[in-house]
């Protein structure tokens, strides 16, 4: 039963995509988009209810286990809001009507990459599934072809395909390390590296890790290799980043944390965990900068995801069962709530002709509902109360204060309260003050309509987040419990 859902939830949208070509027609391609986005969250919900240990398929390839259930009820829920959502905004696009079939044809295969990453037993094909997402997803963020976007494109591949070349070089010392305990030709699975690990030279399993740790780092937004983001989640298309920023970002954090167990099994050495933990921190610092000074509404959204991504890289390195709990209960959070947070930048930038927050004026009268909405989740997303990144952080400190890295979670604790003055404070502007109060004055002759395919999976992002701040289902703790004892559990 187990491999039919696995098959659904990959094929699904593969699906889509080849519909979107073959029928060449705009509303064939995002409704049969829609309905593959539905079908994957479906499966991807009922592969997490029914996880038992971990389980491999089509001869020790394909690997199903609770992180990577985890990991695919993140991104196909982040696939079903964008997939909404990007039905009214690529509407809005009416001139360029024609290409839309191949929008959804891209944007079903990028779904499709991201999906089959987390189910990659073999470390090497997981690499190839992290690179084809940046083949695929490369041609999303130039979808519009503005000079910006087109630059942010070559942009983005050439500094994420230089880091993923160092994951592919790490990815070959794990092996070379691997090949010294069981022999020159084996299965370069997870498993096995984990059960060869205390054999292996500790010092080229470091060295490994590091290079692994930079390579996917990079394609997770970790600062200094974060460059390629902002370009990048500010030219796509909203719906378009909302994947790279909810989705894709959690998929290469993965692959950070499986290589860490086998780290973990090679040698005692807090060494990978402490530069974990400094990538964290320094990811957070750099974001809490950029924030407190950025003006593109785009930007800002996405050098939270920066922020975020450095929260997740704190959780993994602290580790122990608190601290995993509390990193995937915020990867989910926050995979939802930027979902939310890029679609009401989306309807501001639509409306208001602009991506400029100093263009941005009067957001309540103008945009009354999704307005609404997106100050919830502007909120929500500095992680303050009652919402689920609030409950998540707070678990994430309490586990660090735990642990000999405990300097981080002062750390941590310093810059969050920077990123909530200075993000809302854009905010501030945006709705409090009136046109005319500054230099650049909105555009009046910017009209569109906010359909309810641009509301609803707003409304559909903001519950969850709500809910979960207010409740920690007790299920949910076993699950994490299953993935932490995966991870190893231990405290460094």
């Amino acid at each position: 039963m187990i491999e039919a859902w696995l098959v659904l939830v990959t094929v699904a949208p593969l699906l889509a995509a080849l519909i979107a070509v073959l029928s060449r027609s705009a509303r064939a391609a995002e409704y049969g988009n829609l309905a593959a986005a539905i079908v994957c969250l479906a499966a991807a919900i009922w592969l997490a209810v029914h996880v038992d240990g971990a389980r491999t398929f089509i001869a020790g390839y394909v690997l199903f286990d609770a992180l990577g259930a985890w990991t695919l009820v993140c991104t196909c829920a982040v696939y079903f809001l964008a997939s909404i959502y990007a039905v009214g905004y690529m509407r809005l696009l009416k001139e360029e009507a024609a290409r839309l079939p191949g929008f959804y044809a891209l944007f079903a295969l990028f779904a499709a990459t991201m999906i089959s990453g987390p189910l990659m037993n073999n470390i090497g094909v997981y690499w190839i599934a992290i690179e084809l997402t940046t083949l695929v997803s490369t041609f999303l963020v130039g979808f519009e072809r503005g000079q910006e976007s087109i630059e942010a494109a070559w942009k983005y591949i050439i500094v994420v395909s230089a880091g993923i070349s160092l994951a592919l070089l790490g990815t070959v010392l794990f092996y070379w390390a691997g090949s010294l305990v069981i022999g020159p030709t084996y299965d370069m699975t997870w498993d096995a590296l984990r059960r060869a690990a205390p054999g292996m030279s500790p010092s080229l399993t470091q060295m490994a890790f590091l290079l692994v740790l930079v390579g996917y780092g990079t394609k997770a937004g970790l600062a200094p290799m974060h460059t390629w983001l902002p370009d990048a989640h500010s030219e796509g298309p909203a719906p378009v980043s909302a994947m790279l920023s909810g989705a894709l970002l959690n998929t290469a954090m993965l692959g950070v944390a499986r290589f860490l167990t086998i780290t973990d099994a090679a040698s005692p050495s807090r060494l990978p965990r402490v530069v974990l933990v400094v990538f964290g921190a320094f990811s957070l610092l750099v974001a809490a900068l950029f924030i407190v000074r950025q003006q593109g509404i785009k930007r800002l959204m996405a050098y939270s995801s920066v922020e975020h991504m450095g929260i997740l890289a704190l959780g993994f390195g602290f580790g122990g069962p608190l601290a995993i709990a509390a990193v995937l209960y915020h990867m989910l959070n926050h995979s939802l709530n930027k979902s939310l947070m890029f679609f009401g930048a989306g309807n501001a930038m639509r409306l208001y002709g602009t991506k400029d927050v100093d263009g941005i004026r009067d957001v309540w009268q103008r945009l009354p509902v999704s307005g609404a909405l997106w100050l919830a989740g502007a909120v929500a997303i500095t992680g303050a109360p009652p919402f689920g990144l609030f409950l998540s952080e707070l678990t994430l400190m309490r586990a660090g204060l735990a642990t000999s890295n405990a300097w981080a979670v002062i750390v941590l604790l310093i810059l969050l309260v920077v990123i909530f003055v200075g993000f809302l404070n854009h905010f501030r502007k945006m709705y409090l003050l009136s046109r005319g109060a500054e230099k650049n004055e909105v555009n009046d002759t910017t009209q569109i309509a906010v359909s309810a395919w641009m509301t609803l999976p707003m409304w559909l992002a903001l519950a969850p987040v709500f809910v979960f701040g207010v409740w920690w289902p007790q299920e949910l703790w076993q699950f994490f419990a299953t993935v932490a004892g995966d991870l190893g559990g231990g405290t460094r």
